[in-house]
């Protein structure tokens, strides 16, 4: 595939704009289709790990996630009643990759992706959503269509599969939130707080501004009002630590997103002729993986430098998929221990909370994140 070739991208999510971003800085004539009216800032926080921010550097945007993001030196677990529990060093983790890692707010991320798009000439046709159907007639138009249309109702799935695979429920919800908090109430560290069956997870940006999620076991129940899952929430947590306590008074409303946690089973391919998935849509981990944005941020990378090497289009997807095959089945695998930890036992509150005894040292978490990528 030259540099002449036609891209169509279906989502307007972190991986699609990402690769928009990195193809058409090579020339690449992209057309970006998204089923909302605008970019979507769904979603509270994105922590970037090293690896993610690498890309970010490759796409000349890491200066300016960094000024919008905070830099956490610690990630601390504590049990329900706040005993500190663990401790890992993620200044130590940043050091050998040789990259910061970043928190921000999702919207901010977005905002950045979406206002780098402007001057690349990225074709953007907001309010389109495209069918399986569809699919058909655009794989003919362009020479490759690329589906980041995220994990729960991928099009470009659909078309790929015909027994589309449907994302595998894990037994837990996530309610999640934006808070700002007075300046200095939260320090440098992410904030792990686990009971049986139940976790809040706070991460602080800066100025007092974090992002959190809260998690229990529960059914899938779609006909429950939002309003009860938050009354819920405030009930499950009111006897938690200050910190918890803190978040759930300062958050802002329009930010509370309940979401029903669902990964997707790896694959055994992400291509038929020149239709591909990428990101969420071809290898959605756990939000306990941490790596959701990082491996679509990874995907867009590795896509447009196997496309950069001239070969028939049939050999760079497929070689694609080997690259990352094994990656981001790691990251799914990495997510799906944690949560069982968590949440497949009892959520009887005096039981033993999860075992917070690190597994993986520093060095073997950066060479994890940082495999693949140039350097390392």
């Amino acid at each position: 595939m030259n540099n002449s070739g036609r891209i169509a991208i279906i989502g307007a999510g972190v991986a699609g704009m990402a690769l928009a971003i990195l193809a058409a800085k090579q020339g690449y004539r992209v057309s970006l289709y998204e089923r909302d009216e605008g970019v979507s800032t769904i979603g509270a926080g994105v922590t970037l790990w090293p690896n993610a921010v690498f890309v970010l550097q490759q796409m000349g945007l890491a200066q300016q996630v960094k000024a919008v993001g905070g830099t956490p030196g610690f990630m601390r677990q504590f049990d329900r009643h706040g005993a500190l529990q663990g401790e890992f060093d993620i200044e130590r983790v940043n050091e050998l990759s040789g990259f910061p890692s970043v928190t921000l707010l999702r919207r901010d991320l977005m905002g950045i992706l979406a206002a780098a798009l402007v001057p690349l000439g990225v074709e953007m046709r907001f309010g389109c959503a495209v069918t399986p159907q569809d699919i058909d007639d655009l794989k003919q138009e362009f020479d490759l269509v690329v589906g980041a249309d995220g994990r729960m109702n991928s099009a470009v799935r659909q078309s790929l599969y015909n027994d589309a695979p449907y994302p595998r429920y894990h037994g837990f919800i996530n309610i999640i939130g934006i808070s700002q908090l007075q300046p200095g109430a939260l320090d440098d560290a992410i904030m792990d707080f686990r009971g049986q069956g139940e976790r809040f997870g706070i991460v602080p940006i800066k100025a007092g501004l974090c992002f959190w999620a809260a998690a229990w076991t529960t059914a899938v129940d779609k006909e429950r009002p939002l309003p009860g899952w938050y009354e819920e929430l405030h009930r499950r947590f009111q006897h938690w630590p200050g910190k918890v306590q803190e978040v759930l008074e300062g958050y802002e409303e329009r930010s509370l997103n309940r979401i029903f946690v669902h990964d997707l089973d790896p694959l055994p391919y992400w291509h038929k002729g020149n239709v591909l998935l990428l990101g969420d849509a071809a290898h959605a981990p756990l939000p306990t993986s941490g790596q959701g944005a990082c491996q679509a941020l990874e995907d867009a990378w590795h896509l447009v430098r196997l496309l950069k090497t001239g070969g028939e289009l049939e050999d760079v997807l497929a070689g694609f998929y080997r690259q990352r095959i094994a990656k981001t089945t790691a990251a799914q695998a990495s997510g799906r221990q944690v949560a069982k930890m968590i949440f497949a036992g009892s959520s009887t509150a005096d039981t033993k909370p999860p075992s917070s005894a690190p597994t993986i040292s520093a060095e073997q978490l950066s060479q994890f994140w940082m495999q693949g990528l140039a350097g390392h």
